[in-house]
């Protein structure tokens, strides 16, 4: 029994001897490789850069709050990582080519800075007359008697009959045959401010016999215009009995949008197109620039002046006006359909190689024909998305917002544990 009890109490020390021994082996072994027991780490405060709205990443605040959409501010802190709208998105390359993804390069140059808008022919004004009577009477004889028929200069409008006319002429008969040259000089001058031509007075002259109908003659060639009369009718000096149009030469009168009113200055190339004669190009040159902005239309008006012999050119015409601008030089552009704009937000999809895309904010300068400026936020032979951006910017959109709202949730803590 007492031999039984010696033996385990040996065992037994010999064990805690062994144990004891394996515990000061590991203990270095320990130390050497950091496996050792720490004490449990106090968590440590995170310093807050700024807040960001959840939906608008480029909405920034010193201060937490309210975004634009009234969502909570979330806050981006100092050691968190990169966030995935900055990080762009990754497609695989077959879907890039099933989208039918293309890009186009961003380049560098001059911009030429076309105003292309509309116009429409009007009459030349400089080559209008209006028929007015210096006196009462009746249209007898109307010898044209349908807007738009053409006329030369000297033809006979119209005769006209007048009591005061027939009374001029018999005053300037009767000084004729006293031999009054003072009277004969005035009675003349009576007859030219009644509007009878010199030829007509010379006929008086030699004839010596009054004439009851006056031949009322055309001072240019052109066409009736907004013919007021017919025969038999009675006038007077106020009324218009007609105006005659030259169309030899007409005016262009072109909408430039108010916002490229700036560019345009006396000179300035065009070249016109009309859609019922394809192919065919008129080239002038801006004559006239109007001193107002149209209030309805929101346009300025500007004129052009064209040679019409072959009378191609016919008023109320419409035509497409391309007007050569000054260009911006040294700046760099991007294809139209490369920028994509959202409310007051402009930004293109950059692609960075191996199937990566970058969403990027930028500002965008003018357009001309189918290029666009950008003033800030890309760099010359970047490569932008002309195609299926649309897309794009709506996984990088998605990506982002899934990020914000997980970093919301991951990073929230209790109020001691932020320092603003």
């Amino acid at each position: 029994m007492k031999t039984g009890w010696i033996i385990t109490t040996l065992a037994v020390a010999v064990a805690f001897g062994a144990g004891w021994q394996l515990a000061r082996q590991q203990q270095p072994e320990a130390r050497r490789t950091g496996t050792a027991t720490q004490p449990a780490a106090t968590p440590r405060k995170r310093k807050i850069l700024y807040w960001v709205a959840p939906m608008n990443p480029n909405f920034r605040s010193d201060k937490p709050g309210k975004s634009p959409m009234g969502m909570d501010l979330v806050p981006v802190y100092a050691d968190q990582k990169k966030p995935a709208a900055a990080q762009g998105v990754r497609i695989d390359p077959r879907v890039v080519e099933n989208l039918g993804v293309r890009t186009a390069p961003v380049q560098r140059g001059d911009l030429p800075r076309l105003i292309e808008t509309v116009g429409y022919v009007t009459f030349d004004e400089d080559r209008l007359s209006h028929v007015h009577l210096r006196t009462s009477g009746w249209i007898e004889k109307l010898y044209f008697k349908s807007e738009g028929e053409p006329v030369h200069r000297g033809d006979v409008l119209f005769d006209l009959y007048s009591p005061e006319l027939v009374n001029a002429q018999e005053e300037y008969l009767q000084a004729i045959r006293m031999g009054n040259a003072a009277l004969r000089r005035a009675s003349r001058e009576r007859l030219r401010a009644l509007g009878i031509g010199e030829g007509e007075i010379a006929h008086i002259r030699k004839s010596r016999q009054v004439r009851q109908l006056i031949p009322i003659r055309a001072r240019q060639d052109g066409i009736i215009d907004r013919l007021k009369v017919r025969e038999g009718m009675y006038v007077k000096p106020k009324d218009e009995v007609m105006m005659l149009a030259d169309l030899s030469r007409v005016w262009l009168q072109v909408d430039v949008f108010e916002r490229q009113s700036a560019w345009v200055k006396l000179g300035q190339p065009a070249q016109v197109r009309l859609p019922y004669m394809p192919g065919r190009v008129w080239r002038g040159k801006v004559t006239f620039i109007y001193p107002d902005i149209d209030p309805k239309t929101r346009t300025l008006r500007v004129r052009l002046r064209f040679d019409n012999q072959d009378g191609l050119l016919k008023p109320n015409m419409y035509a497409d006006v391309r007007i050569a601008a000054a260009p911006r030089r040294n700046v760099l552009s991007i294809p139209r359909e490369a920028l994509i704009r959202t409310g007051n937000a402009e930004r293109v999809i950059v692609a960075l190689g191996n199937g990566r895309f970058d969403a990027r904010p930028v500002v965008a300068g003018i357009e001309s024909g189918d290029r666009v400026e950008i003033v800030r936020g890309l760099r010359e032979n970047e490569r932008v998305v002309t195609s299926a951006q649309f897309l794009i910017d709506s996984e990088s959109s998605l990506q982002a917002s899934m990020a914000r709202m997980g970093a919301g949730a991951e990073d929230t803590k209790p109020a001691e544990e932020t320092q603003p």
